[in-house]
């Protein structure tokens, strides 16, 4: 055992005086029965650690800017391992002053500041949500998912949120982006993917579901059977219809232009289903597919469309 020199006397004691040995220390008085010195080390650093982390520096700060947690991209809301990010948000901008002050309408400067407050997130490593919006700006959910899709039709472009990169709420937008851009703009997927911000595999999901229904749907338009069919429930259907109904029929019910081009890209599918329904089986998920125990009972659903069958949540 080695004898500590006289300098090493003189200075351990203070160490005492930093903050790591001042928390260590409150637990040694307050719990002295709960935690050894080893694990009071650990502690102390654990919550300095914590600190540290959710409240960064006030030289980071500007004015106009505040600091708020918001889920991380690699986790959900809804995630028992949820983890949040401390991300710094720049609620006031010089452009919002001078767009004001030369009388620019005030929903164009909000829908502005969301857009950025969205991308800051995002670029933080961070998901901010309507909700999370609507308390930063003491407006409601519903207008500040209103203000986001302005902003969203006017520039042809999502932005980063839960409702586009998680499937959290009842968010559309980026079902439709994806599926107009690959089917009728005819993008490559790869190129869907990096404009909608999204994996390839979310894109080709998209893709495959959007096929299902439409197949389905040249076969026997009712929603109630394409919902037996593909196994989606009634309000994801009805989204994938609405895309169909949107881009491939006019307002007289008559297809559209691209519609009769895609009626002849896609004969191979109407052929596959031919006039039996119990042939929708076609309809099914294929390749690496997950086959769950709904999706295995398809063809016997479609030759009894009158049995009830529970519908996926």
């Amino acid at each position: 055992m080695s004898i500590p020199s006289p300098r090493q006397k003189q200075y351990s004691s203070a160490l005492k005086r930093l903050l790591p040995a001042t928390i260590a220390n409150f637990f040694d008085v307050n719990f002295p029965k709960f935690f050894g010195p080893a694990i009071r080390d650990q502690i102390a650093t654990a919550i300095i650690n914590l600190v540290e982390e959710q409240l960064p520096a006030y030289g980071h700060l500007r004015p106009g800017q505040c600091l708020w947690n918001a889920v991380a991209i690699d986790t959900r809301a809804d995630s028992q391992k949820l983890r949040l990010v401390p991300v710094v948000l720049t609620l006031v901008h010089a452009d919002d002053i001078t767009q004001r002050s030369a009388n620019t309408p005030l929903k164009h400067i909000t829908q502005a500041a969301i857009a950025r407050m969205l991308e800051e997130a995002y670029q933080q490593g961070a998901l901010l949500s309507m909700r999370d919006l609507a308390l930063l700006t003491w407006h409601s959910e519903t207008n500040m998912t209103h203000a986001r899709q302005a902003w969203e039709t006017q520039h042809a472009r999502p932005l980063p949120h839960p409702g586009t990169l998680q499937d959290m709420g009842t968010c559309i937008t980026h079902k439709t982006a994806i599926v107009v851009k690959a089917v009728y703009e005819k993008k490559s997927t790869r190129l869907v993917a990096q404009e909608t911000r999204h994996t390839q595999q979310a894109v080709d999901r998209y893709l495959r579901d959007f096929y299902r229904v439409r197949t389905c749907y040249r076969q026997n338009p009712d929603q109630d059977f394409i919902c037996q069919v593909t196994g989606m429930s009634a309000h994801l259907v009805t989204q994938y219809l609405h895309i169909i109904q949107t881009h491939e029929v006019t307002a007289t019910g008559q297809p559209s232009e691209a519609s009769a081009i895609l009626n002849i890209a896609g004969a191979e599918d109407r052929a596959t289903l031919g006039s039996d329904p119990s042939a929708a089986q076609a309809c099914r998920p294929s390749g690496d597919d997950t086959m769950s125990p709904h999706h295995l009972g398809i063809q016997n659903k479609a030759k009894n469309p009158t049995k009830n069958f529970a519908q996926p949540s």
